[in-house]
């Protein structure tokens, strides 16, 4: 099995640091999760990759998806390995999820799942399904919206106190997200729901 380790570009830990902690576990390690907040926004992001891919670990980069240029470049650079990208919901509730209304926003995303379905990278594309956010409807715009993805994972919603407004959300059953799941197989081949007994 593949041991990874996973690192926040935006945390208070000095890059030296991370890189020295990676440079002891050559050879124990397989790869980096590169995770945030968003990841792309982080200045020296290009490098600090460059140096983890001297060591010779691979890299999976976690994004929502609303920097698809930076994208192409550090795949063309072939500094990524796999990217794990978040899809808020539908296309016609995008912005009320992500937290910003502009069409600008929704068209970067649907640009960069477009690119990750080009083949060009390895990808997966998620979902953590909330309750009071995301109804069956969702799932069968996002079916027909990402048809012939690779992959998809439904993520269970998890309340915590790290999150902004804890309390105010809630997770739906099991049997409720394979039931989205299904909905999902329909047009995409693989589909697991991740985060519930």
């Amino acid at each position: 099995a593949s041991l990874v380790t996973h690192i926040d570009p935006a945390n208070d830990i000095p890059r030296e640091e991370v890189l020295a902690f990676l440079k002891k576990r050559q050879g124990i390690l397989d790869g980096v999760c590169i995770t945030g907040g968003e990841p792309l926004l982080s200045p020296g992001l290009e490098m600090f990759m460059d140096k983890v891919k001297e060591m010779g670990y691979l890299i999976k980069l976690d994004t929502n998806g609303s920097n698809v240029n930076r994208l192409k470049y550090l795949a063309d650079r072939k500094l990524i390995d796999y990217v794990a990208m978040d899809i808020k919901s539908s296309r016609e509730h995008y912005a009320r999820l992500a937290g910003n209304s502009s069409e600008k926003l929704l068209a970067t995303v649907e640009e960069t799942a477009a690119f990750l379905m080009e083949g060009n990278l390895d990808y997966e594309f998620r979902t953590t399904v909330v309750r009071e956010l995301h109804e069956q409807e969702d799932f069968v715009a996002i079916r027909n919206w990402l048809a012939g993805a690779r992959r998809y994972y439904l993520q269970a919603y998890r309340d915590s106190e790290h999150i902004l407004k804890p309390g105010n959300y809630s997770s739906y059953s099991r049997e409720e997200l394979e039931r989205f799941a299904a909905i999902l197989r329909e047009k995409i081949p693989v589909v697991e729901v991740r985060g519930i007994e």
